[in-house]
């Protein structure tokens, strides 16, 4: 495929669209999670119960969806991560105004669920491009994340008092809009399905887990889930720590934007280097950044040492990530990816629940430098069994 034809595939152009319009609700959601939690919570014990059972529907529903889509099709499990979308924010600006905290819980849910729809974008992506376009496609999809991390907040201090006096209820409607609008485009994408008999295969298989005996199997799974959580493990008290040391707010914050912007930047590259370089060489070479952030963490306490390791955890994030998915594109048949992809993010969420919470307990009872040495030796056996391991063919 030309670039000049890819830069006019009309699906992929409508999928990068609903995703970048879609991918607000993240942001907006991180936020609406904590702080109408502490408006509504009958105890402080319970503030963040709304952000945790958004996770935990998130974990529970990413298999069910990739085997939706995989018997459906893509857009059909886009539209219905849409309406439960629609339906959580309807919960949420209700539970505002009825002053209802379990309702609350069960928008979050609700709306953890349908996010965790909108992962499968970047398959997506992979589906609608020819075999040498996909890591640059996936590593475009992407992109979407920058542009959500900086319109998602900005979208949710425009709308947060519309509905004044009830706070915050109006941001729920403006994601609602949100979520309308992000899906228009997909009604002009038409992406290809796998053919009946493999999708029926692909559910035997998921139920053995055959699959995972392979090693190219195994390695994507596992790269993108170690990317994963070390990135949570390691963002997630990095506030904390730079309080603890003396920061003010404003700077941890400013050292969280900068990381969220080196998470998502390199996307305009990174799939051409997958190109250049192979999918597992970039995907290798990801977690030696995160190793090296780890490094930078636990070498020191100053502005520097916080702005270096977190750029640089958020940049070995995205050579490990998008390098981990663009393995596991070509890693399975059309029959199996539902199945696979299914797991594949399940375990991802499980990954990221976990090192979330142990990281807090981490920091606050052994200090940030211990966060950042488990870190790397999270990091580094990763490196050596996969240095070890069969290497990538040449051809990617």
């Amino acid at each position: 495929m030309p670039v000049a034809r890819f830069a006019r595939n009309g699906n992929f152009i409508g999928l990068l669209m609903a995703n970048t319009i879609l991918g607000f609700a993240m942001p907006m959601l991180l936020i609406l999670g904590g702080l109408t939690g502490l408006h509504l919570s009958p105890n402080a014990a319970l503030v963040t119960l709304p952000a945790s059972v958004q996770t935990l529907a998130g974990m529970l529903a990413a298999a069910p969806f990739s085997l939706l889509m995989g018997r459906f099709g893509r857009r059909i499990g886009f539209a219905a991560g849409g309406v439960l979308a629609l339906a959580g924010t309807a919960l949420g600006a209700s539970a505002l105004v009825s002053g209802n905290f379990v309702l609350l819980c069960l928008a979050h849910f609700i709306l953890g669920a349908a996010l965790s729809s909108f992962q499968y974008f970047r398959f997506a992506a992979a589906e609608v491009v020819s075999p040498e376009w996909q890591p640059v496609a996936i590593s475009l999809m992407l992109t979407s994340g920058l542009v959500a991390a900086i319109g998602g907040p900005q979208v949710f201090i425009m709308a947060k008092d519309a509905l004044a006096p009830i706070p915050l209820a109006g941001a729920y409607v403006a994601l609602a809009v949100v979520i309308l609008v992000g899906m228009v485009p997909l009604a002009l994408v038409r992406i290809p399905r796998a053919p009946a008999a493999g999708r029926v295969a692909g559910a035997k298989r998921f139920a053995s887990l055959a699959v995972l005996r392979r090693g190219p199997v195994r390695r994507a799974i596992g790269i993108a889930a170690i990317s994963q959580g070390v990135m949570m493990f390691m963002m997630i008290p990095t506030p904390l720590a730079m309080l603890g040391c003396g920061f003010t707010e404003a700077v941890a914050g400013d050292v969280i934007r900068w990381h969220v912007v080196a998470m998502f930047a390199p996307s305009f590259v990174t799939g051409f280097l997958i190109k250049w370089f192979g999918k597992e060489r970039i995907a290798v070479a990801g977690l030696v950044i995160l190793a090296i952030a780890a490094v930078g963490a636990a070498a020191g306490l100053s502005s520097a040492h916080f702005y270096g390791s977190l750029i640089l955890l958020g940049v070995g994030w995205n050579f490990g990530f998008i390098g981990a998915t663009s393995m596991l594109a070509t890693a399975v048949t059309d029959g199996e990816k539902a199945a696979v992809q299914g797991l594949n993010d399940t375990l991802i969420a499980l990954v990221s629940t976990i090192c979330a919470f142990a990281a807090g307990l981490v920091v606050t009872g052994f200090g940030w430098a211990v966060v950042a040495i488990v870190s790397l030796l999270i990091v580094l056996p990763a490196i050596a069994v996969l240095m070890l391991g069969k290497a990538e063919p040449a051809t990617v």
